[in-house]
């Protein structure tokens, strides 16, 4: 599974980079990554149009987000799991 470390997500980063939060919406609110988008796992099969091809996929910790990439991938969305989730992200989550 295509995999990529906080650090060096944040060092290529750009305005066209896609990063889609897979927790939940409270959790979501509680800290995210800066311009995150927040398609919850729980409603990814319904909403996985809303994922773009070449996102990056964080949770809390990866687990989540590792389903949700293997998942993405296995239909064509060509997404990358962030190790670590937003536990291991070394900038401040955005409230």
């Amino acid at each position: 599974m295509p995999s990529i470390e906080p650090k060096t997500l944040i060092a290529q980063r750009n305005a066209f980079t896609n990063i889609i939060d897979v927790r939940e919406p409270d959790e979501f609110a509680a800290g995210h990554v800066d311009k995150s988008v927040n398609v919850p796992l729980s409603q990814l099969t319904k909403r996985e149009g809303e994922v773009p091809a070449g996102a990056f996929i964080i949770c809390r910790t990866g687990s989540r987000s590792a389903l949700a990439t293997e998942f993405l991938n296995s239909i064509g969305r060509n997404v990358t799991n962030v190790l670590g989730g937003v536990t291991s992200w070394p900038e401040e989550l955005v409230r």
